[in-house]
């Protein structure tokens, strides 16, 4: 199973998503951006380390969301999510074709990857909470 970590960046009441790229696996499909913990790395290190390397932006990792198993068939992974806060850089993709910055009850509307799905029900639920 393939550890990986996502980052829930939030601005003017918008969620961060971005469309993976056509050479990547799962192209086409919108997601949380982030990627693979690698051996021995702590998961807030991770995610920072990967979004500065998809987006060239500097994070924080904040506060740990939820965690979601799923098996795409070819390979399972274990995707842990966590708020980020954007500190500073100009957004560069890499691993991705697109980014958008999309209100919550609107990302029904986009193809995501489905791993990420359960992660929209959590954080609706955050909001409704708040």
């Amino acid at each position: 199973m393939i550890e990986v970590v996502a980052g829930i960046l939030v601005k003017e009441g918008k969620v961060l998503i971005a469309r993976r790229a056509s050479h990547k696996s799962l192209p086409g499909k919108w997601e949380f951006p982030g990627g693979k913990i690698e051996k021995n790395e702590k998961h807030e290190t991770a995610l920072e380390r990967e979004l500065f390397e998809e987006f060239s932006v500097k994070t924080k990792t904040g506060k740990y969301i939820t965690t979601n198993e799923h098996d795409y068939g070819s390979f399972k992974i274990k995707l842990k999510a966590y708020f980020s806060e954007y500190l500073m850089g100009d957004f560069n993709l890499t691993d991705h074709d697109q980014i958008q910055w999309v209100r919550l009850n609107k990302l029904i509307t986009y193809d995501l990857a489905e791993a990420d799905l359960p992660i929209v029900k959590v954080l609706k639920g955050l909001i409704l909470e708040s």
